[in-house]
């Protein structure tokens, strides 16, 4: 594994025991890195029952869960957790649509992630408008306009994008994305904050795909077109691009780790806003791409045991 890029000191902590819940397994050992890296000793469970009998056998300081699991939800997991030991603070991370109205019941230490990007964010970031009225509320879509999520809050000036790389432990850079009302105050607050847990943020514009993706989502599906089109293998177009290019990691390997499932729902939201003219290709509709022999194979991500099986390091 890559080594955890090192935090600025001034955000290192006294050693605290951090619980994290997430039935994501991706996201749990991602969350578990970086905050190790930040020096809290983390304990990890799937689900609420798990983070239960963790909370019974040993002191916690801090509990992070995710909203949405299976069975009891995070708020349900907090309510629970708070019974068990009064006053234990808790942040909730919320990434879907769902109803939020038991959200009040945490509202304290209650913390909004929008990390994936499902239509419902605006209710999500309405919501924690009206929960967190002082804070800054920063989304980490890669697809979505921050304009349009942050039009459904009550103060759009003090939201903005904060679209970190995954894997998030390893990758450096932050797009600190301003919309057309986000302040300049808040905007720079992100880059500071995001400097200061060792990252290397850019600002941009509130443009579809922001930076990265604008360049890289048309590029990688050029690459799973040649899959098709020249009969190469995951493993041979990884080696091509690796060793003729210098990138350092493959393109199909690339897909895997971000997850097929979520590229072409980028793929999508960048066609939506752009169509085939800035995308430079004539065939650049992502429903290509999901007909494509080549999705079909790599379906998913590598978590739920499917992707290219393309060589990262090989």
């Amino acid at each position: 594994m890559q080594d955890v890029i090192p935090l600025a000191p001034e955000v290192r902590v006294p050693k605290s025991r951090l619980l994290i819940v997430d039935d994501d397994q991706g996201m749990r050992e991602n969350l578990a890195e970086l905050f190790g890296s930040l020096g809290y000793d983390v304990r990890t469970a799937a689900n609420t029952p798990e983070a239960l009998a963790v909370l019974d056998e040993q002191d916690v300081d801090l509990l992070l869960t995710d909203y949405k699991m299976p069975g009891p939800t995070g708020v349900e997991l907090i309510e629970a957790a708070r019974k068990r030991r009064p006053g234990l603070q808790a942040v909730l991370m919320t990434a879907f649509g769902d109803s939020f109205t038991e959200i009040e019941s945490v509202r304290r230490g209650a913390v909004g992630y929008l990390n994936k990007p499902f239509e419902a964010d605006e209710v999500v970031a309405a919501e924690l408008d009206r929960l967190l009225p002082s804070a800054v509320l920063a989304t980490n879509t890669s697809a979505l306009s921050v304009g349009e999520i942050s039009a459904a809050t009550e103060r759009p000036e003090r939201v903005v994008g904060m679209h970190f790389f995954n894997p998030a432990p390893v990758l450096p850079l932050v797009e600190v994305v301003q919309a057309e009302a986000s302040s300049d105050e808040a905007v720079e607050t992100a880059f500071a904050f995001a400097e200061r847990i060792g990252k290397r943020p850019i600002r941009c514009r509130d443009t579809p795909g922001f930076v990265v993706n604008r360049i890289l989502i048309p590029l990688l599906n050029d690459c799973v077109r040649v899959l098709d089109e020249a009969g190469v293998t995951p493993e041979d177009l990884d080696k091509a691009m690796r060793f003729g290019v210098n990138w350092p990691i493959g393109p199909c390997a690339l897909i895997d780790l971000i997850g097929v499932d979520i590229h072409v729902h980028a793929s999508e939201a960048r066609f939506a806003a752009l169509g085939d003219v800035q995308a430079g290709i004539d065939d650049a509709d992502p429903s290509e791409f999901r007909r494509s022999g080549s999705a079909r194979r790599g379906c998913l991500t590598r978590f739920s045991g499917g992707g290219y099986g393309g060589s990262a390091g090989t």
